[in-house]
């Protein structure tokens, strides 16, 4: 009897940050499963594309929001299916407004999202990795959920939050080798960068010793290490991806 394939997961896979993850993880020889919740031809691309290069995807509708699918999900694709090597918390959504003017409902979606729903995807593989006895949990953070963000209070409270459930679940997991990590990426060109004002992105680059934004490649290789073999001795860690930029 043939061992099950070694899968990858990544929440929010269809797009930027997810999708060069996806697409990296392939080349490292996992079979991706990817999820979204709009545009799925989007991650018809991804899976296509990485087709067309050799690997094998995979993309599910799953609403990180919603606990109960999550749950329905696991239990239907991944439990005693396949072998669950890595998962990778990048699904996220932004609702911005500064604080005096947000709504509760912007404030609360965003924290279903980017920190309710990645506990819900880590309890999961939590689940079926601890029995195992091996697996890898990466949780892209960002550097604003280290330095907060004027206009950003939900989306930097989620994502500081991701950095305590990182830490708190390398804790207890650690004892089963399931290594738990975090990635904090800086300013990164994607779709949620390229709509900034110039103003705006000049004082961005201005913060940042490089002088670049940085590429949603450079992310994707920091979780291909912490996926990777060369990991090992790396759990409860925050990997900034920033260019250099402390404020």
């Amino acid at each position: 009897m043939s061992e099950p394939p070694k899968v990858a997961l990544v929440t929010g896979g269809s797009r930027g940050i997810g999708r060069a993850v996806a697409e990296r993880l392939a080349r490292d020889g996992f079979v991706v499963y990817l999820t979204f919740v709009s545009r799925p031809e989007e991650a018809d691309k991804v899976v296509a594309g990485i087709a067309a290069s050799g690997g094998t995807a995979r993309a599910f509708r799953v609403d990180a929001a919603d606990r109960a699918a999550i749950a329905e999900f696991f239990a239907a694709e991944i439990k005693d299916t396949v072998h669950l090597s890595v998962l990778v918390n990048n699904a996220g959504i932004t609702k911005d407004g500064l604080i005096l003017r947000m709504k509760d409902e912007d404030f609360d979606r965003v924290l279903a999202v980017n920190l309710a729903g990645a506990f819900g995807f880590l309890r999961e593989a939590a689940k079926i990795m601890t029995r195992q006895r091996e697996g890898r949990i990466v949780n892209v953070s960002s550097v604003v959920g280290l330095m907060g963000n004027a206009g950003q209070a939900n989306y930097c409270a989620a994502k500081a939050g991701l950095i305590g459930l990182t830490k708190s679940a390398a804790r207890e997991l650690a004892s089963r080798n399931v290594l738990v990590n975090a990635v904090a990426p800086g300013f990164i060109a994607t779709d949620m960068t390229a709509g900034l004002p110039e103003a705006v992105a000049a004082q961005l680059l201005a913060a940042i010793p490089l002088g670049r934004l940085g590429a949603a490649a450079d992310v994707a290789s920091a979780v291909s290490f912490l996926a990777g073999p060369d990991s090992a001795y790396v759990t409860g860690q925050v990997l900034s991806v920033n260019g250099g930029m402390y404020m």
